[in-house]
């Protein structure tokens, strides 16, 4: 068994920001009297009973929201019988939010790598989508985000992320199409260049969307 630091958003010292991050702590009380003054501006009383507490809980979502679970530190595991296999991690939901109008993204992940002599401990795929979820995003941006982690974490591109996307920016504004979806690919490696390879990751991949 091997851990390994991965995190190629992550340059010592922080020497520059990472998209869709806060640059410095949340300000949780002026973010609540922001919000208390958010409901005076659309008409509403904040001190009435049903909102009097809405600005903190509102506050204390954007804190949860901007802090997700760390994934610096990845295991992966010595097997030896793989017997040229790829592996597959579908059915990962996970909630964002679009940084155009603020509003939620549902993010559907399948994501698959070739294994040589090590495998990946599976739980990690999971913390890797909430990690780049929980920022302000947009999916073609996640998408690839999560594919140079992984790629940082196998050491090779042998790296495939599908990403289906169900936006409220578009369901219950704008055109107000709510059964649309956006597909985001990102197909690297032996998956860019395996024809047999791609089809049956893709074939996964449609398979874990439905």
């Amino acid at each position: 068994m091997k851990t390994y630091l991965a995190g190629p958003e992550t340059p010592p010292g922080n020497a520059f920001p990472v998209p869709g991050r806060p640059a410095s702590p949340i300000d949780t009380a002026h973010v609540a009297d922001l919000i208390s003054q958010l409901l005076t501006a659309l008409g509403e009383d904040p001190t009435r009973e049903g909102l009097i507490d809405t600005p903190n809980r509102v506050a204390a979502w954007w804190v949860e929201f901007f802090s997700p679970r760390d994934v610096t530190t990845v295991t992966c595991f010595s097997e030896s019988q793989l017997s040229d296999q790829m592996v597959v991690v579908g059915g990962m939901s996970v909630w964002s939010l679009c940084e155009h109008h603020l509003l939620p993204m549902n993010l559907q992940v399948t994501a698959g790598y070739v294994p040589d002599g090590e495998v990946v401990g599976l739980s990690k795929f999971g913390r890797i989508a909430e990690h780049f979820a929980g920022r302000l995003q947009v999916q073609e941006r996640f998408t690839e985000q999560v594919a140079e982690y992984l790629t940082s974490v196998i050491g090779r591109k042998d790296v495939a992320v599908a990403v289906r996307g169900m936006h409220l920016c578009m369901g219950m504004r704008g055109v107000r199409m709510e059964a649309a979806r956006t597909t985001t690919l990102h197909i690297g490696g032996q998956f860019a260049t395996n024809p047999v390879l791609n089809q049956q990751f893709l074939a996964a991949a449609q398979w874990n969307a439905a």
